[in-house]
């Protein structure tokens, strides 16, 4: 069996790996990097995580949840509002999250935990988010809930991929009206 984690260590670690990512960005962040700015041995890390990716996973996630509140004001507008502008607010973390999914796309084996432990948990939070809508009446019994959250973190994966528009407070405003008009 081995050693248990410090959570000292890993919190050193996943804070570390966000600084290297902000300063160097994805591609030239490397464990070497992170043990270093962490103050940590490069064996520890790969005793922890099997790659950069799956420490950047993990400092990535813990950051979104973190950082992305799962909102209860009373309204699904309040809601969808607070929820869409936290999330498009981090717009810093567009390298490490390009990054991810471009090996996640590069490195099956790597696919599914990002899927499993990232993708589908915010996607299940916004999910969250809509169901209490609907439960409350706000949403039209007939609406495919899983083809909003689609269109939500398509706008979202698309904007942060391809840069064809900013990641913005005032996109995620935009967002939710357009999302509410189409719930309604």
């Amino acid at each position: 069996m081995g050693r248990t984690r410090s959570e000292a260590s890993r919190r050193a670690i996943l804070d570390a790996a966000i600084a290297e990512l902000r300063e160097h960005g994805y591609p030239a962040v490397t464990v070497d990097g992170i043990a270093a700015r962490a103050g940590a041995g490069k064996q520890t890390i790969y005793r922890w995580w099997g790659s950069k990716a799956d420490v950047v996973l993990d400092a990535v996630l813990d950051l979104a949840e973190a950082t992305i509140a799962l909102p209860d004001e009373g309204t699904l507008a309040a809601d969808l509002d607070a929820f869409l502008t936290a999330t498009f607010r981090q717009r810093d973390q567009r390298d490490a999250l390009a990054g991810l999914m471009a090996h996640s796309v590069l490195d099956p084996a790597f696919a599914t935990p990002f899927r499993e432990r990232f993708l589908f948990r915010r996607r299940a939070a916004l999910r969250t988010l809509l169901d209490r809508g609907r439960a409350r009446g706000e949403i039209a019994p007939d609406i495919d809930l899983e083809l909003v959250v689609d269109v939500v973190f398509g706008v979202l994966w698309y904007r942060l991929l391809v840069e064809n528009a900013p990641l913005s407070e005032d996109a995620g405003h935009e967002l939710t009206d357009l999302v509410l008009r189409a719930l309604r």
